[in-house]
């Protein structure tokens, strides 16, 4: 393992080979910090989010709203704000 590391380390492609997990990582900590932010802004804890609640509290999830509910359906959901942001 030892040699893998130092060949890594040799060329230059450690960061290179590490980025996936690094983008996890990142993908984990945006995942975690819109949950947090979705669990404020949702007033009536019903795990939806309307665009009342989202205006004062996720401006970019205000200002997107129609975008992110294509179904009209006058909430979000967690899920649907984690895959637009992976996107």
């Amino acid at each position: 393992m030892s040699s893998i590391v130092s060949r890594c380390a040799s060329f230059g492609l450690c960061a290179l080979l590490s980025s996936p997990l690094m983008s996890q990582a990142n993908d984990a900590s945006r995942n975690q910090e819109i949950s947090e932010r979705f669990a404020k802004c949702d007033v009536n804890k019903d795990g939806k989010l309307t665009l009342e609640e989202a205006k004062g509290c996720m401006p970019r999830i205000y200002s997107n709203f129609s975008y992110i509910d294509s179904g009209n359906k006058g909430y979000v959901t967690i899920a649907e704000i984690q895959a637009i942001a992976d996107r």
